[in-house]
Parts: C-alpha cells; structure tokens; sequence
C-alpha cells in the first residue's frame, strides 16, 4: 500500500478554511479568524526572487485598492522564510519596473511556510508538479471563513489577476440576489435566476410577459441585473 506520509489534502468548497498561526511580513496572523467579517484571498507562489512570481506580486499590489474596496483581503504564501521575502518585496518595490508598473510597495501580508505546515493543509504542494515548492494555488474565502472557491494552476502559468477579480464579485453578486452567473459573465451582465421548484411556477415563468426575466425553457431563465446593482448590493441582516 502506498504511503500517504507525503501526501497534500484538498480542502474542498464548502469546507471552513483549515485554521493557523503564521509569521507574516505584516506581523503574526491567525488565520482566518482575524479575518472574519471580510472575504479572503489566499495564494501560494512557488518561490521568492522568481519571474513568474514577482509579476503577479506587481499585479496583485497594483490592484490591492481594488480588492480593498470588495472587502477582500489578499494574504500570500511561499516556504521561502521572512528575510527572503522582505528582500524580495524591497527588491521589487526598488528595482522592478515591469509592464508599466514601477515603484510597486506590497503591503498585504506574505506568509513565511518554510515548515510547510499551511501549504500541506491547504493542498498547495503537488508532488506530480514539485515536493518542494508551492504551487499557484488560490482559495476565496468568504467573512465567515468558509472555502467558496479554489483554482489551481501549474508552476509555469501566470494568473490572469482580472479573473481573480471578477470570481470575488461574482461570488459576493450571488450571495446578494440569491442568483447564479452563466459562462463568461461581468458585472452588468444578464445573470441566472434559480431553476423552477414546481410546475406551477415553471409555467408561470414561461408564460410571464412583465419582461423582468427572460426564459429559454422552464429550467433556464435570465434576467438583468444592472452594474450599478452589482456595485451596490443590499445588505443581508
């Protein structure tokens, strides 16, 4: 039987993200408890002062704003140590100009994991693709500290940063309206309505004429859903 010593489990969605404590370049963390209230990305990169790497921590810190305004906290993760990555991020802010970015100052927290304790938890070392370093793993994580989502990508691909962006409104715009989002939906567009529960109210959909929701058949039905609804969503008590 094949040992499982070495073996990495998955959280899954739905899952409460796995808890610790952590040394940060922003100070110890309890993770995700001081966190609660927000909604959590949490990534891994597979190491300090690599290529890859620095042009998403470019990308990320140019767009922290933005996440910011979502109510999203970004926290980042490799095994490298503390002193790495500081000299890292001051390389970066110092010397790295890279797609008209310049001058670029990370302050969300960067975990040091050299025990590789929160990577193992969290499923981010894959021994098909490395045992030794992290890969592009990234969890959405809503302010109740449950896993929403996970993408996970090989050493050698870059993240797409706007994805990342419009998963986090996406989930916060169905949590809102109680609604789903069709492939390739951005904010503003039609979204989904839930599947009919009866005959009766499926029969009702497809014979409406009020306009407010568009059906393709009984169990497919859209309706609009404005950007400026998205940007502003109610607030659930």
């Amino acid at each position: 039987m094949e040992s499982t010593e070495n073996v990495s489990f998955l959280p899954r969605i739905g899952d409460i993200a796995p808890s610790f404590e952590a040394v940060t370049t922003q100070g110890n963390i309890n993770f995700p408890s001081d966190y609660t209230g927000k909604w959590v990305i949490l990534f891994s990169h597979p190491a300090d002062f690599t290529p890859v790497c620095t042009s998403e921590f470019m990308t990320f810190a140019s767009m922290q704003s933005e996440f910011t305004a979502l109510n999203t906290q970004l926290v980042g993760l490799s095994i490298d140590g503390l002193y790495s990555h500081i000299a890292w991020l001051r390389t970066i802010k110092e010397k790295i100009e890279f797609n008209g970015l310049k001058n670029i100052e990370v302050t969300f927290p960067l975990i040091e994991d050299i025990t590789m304790n929160v990577a193992k938890k969290y499923g981010m070392i894959q021994p098909g693709e490395s045992s030794t370093k992290a890969v592009r793993a990234v969890f959405f994580i809503d302010p109740k500290g449950t896993i929403r989502a996970m993408i996970y990508y090989p050493l050698s691909l870059g993240r797409n940063f706007d994805e990342l962006k419009r998963v986090i409104i996406a989930l916060q715009t169905a949590d809102a309206y109680s609604i789903a989002t069709p492939a390739n939906w951005e904010p503003g567009d039609d979204v989904i309505v839930p599947t009919a529960g009866s005959c009766g109210v499926a029969k009702e959909r497809m014979d409406s004429n009020d306009g407010t929701v568009k059906c393709y058949d009984w169990f497919f039905c859209t309706k609009k859903l404005s950007l400026e609804q998205v940007k502003n969503p109610p607030i659930k008590q």
